[in-house]
């Protein structure tokens, strides 16, 4: 998988975890673990892969 295709499923992660969140706090009014983790696992991947292309790494 190239970076640039890394960085849109890292975003698109990210937003379903978003989206999740949203839909929990207002079912449950409290946003549960998963959610926060894929938020924290889209992000981090998105990080990293900044940082590799920023690096010139492939």
């Amino acid at each position: 998988m190239n970076l640039k295709t890394q960085l849109l499923v890292s975003l698109i992660i990210t937003t379903i975890g978003i989206l999740l969140m949203i839909f929990m706090i207002i079912s449950e009014s409290e946003p549960g673990a998963i959610p926060l983790l894929i938020i924290i696992f889209g992000a981090g991947w998105y990080f990293i892969t900044k940082l590799k292309i920023r690096s010139g790494k492939t």
